[in-house]
């Protein structure tokens, strides 16, 4: 696949993801699809359950791609996710087999307040985005 076609697929779920149309979803993922969540130690094996997990995920969130970045190896994105007046950031690395997904590893930190001991030498980002 190239990796314009890569970049297309990724662009594809995220809006997906938006407009809340998951079955949309389930063709750009291969039938080996697996995803991880490595912050809470989930993994998330076949489209099926990938879906099911999305649908049931509480309330309703607006996703918007803020950074994406292709490799031959594989898709990086940086999005920004708001949720009922919070806002969130997350990285996801995708992989890809036959022209689909095949894995997504995502970190969805949280956010935490700025250490004091390093004031002096960082400035502190306001804001959501």
């Amino acid at each position: 696949m190239s990796e314009s076609e890569n970049r297309r697929l990724v662009e594809q779920l995220w809006e997906h993801f938006d407009a809340f149309d998951f079955a949309a979803v389930a063709p750009l993922l291969h039938d080996d699809f697996v995803c991880e969540w490595p912050q809470s130690r989930e993994r998330i094996r076949g489209r099926d359950n990938y879906i099911a997990v999305n649908q049931h995920y509480p309330g309703r969130w607006r996703i918007a791609i803020q950074r994406l970045v292709v490799s031959e190896d594989g898709v990086a994105t940086q999005v920004r996710l708001e949720s009922e007046g919070s806002v969130v950031h997350a990285a996801s690395f995708f992989e890809f087999r036959d022209c689909k997904i095949v894995k997504q590893v995502d970190w969805w930190p949280e956010p935490s307040p700025t250490p004091e001991w390093r004031a002096r030498w960082v400035e502190r980002m306001d804001g959501d985005d």
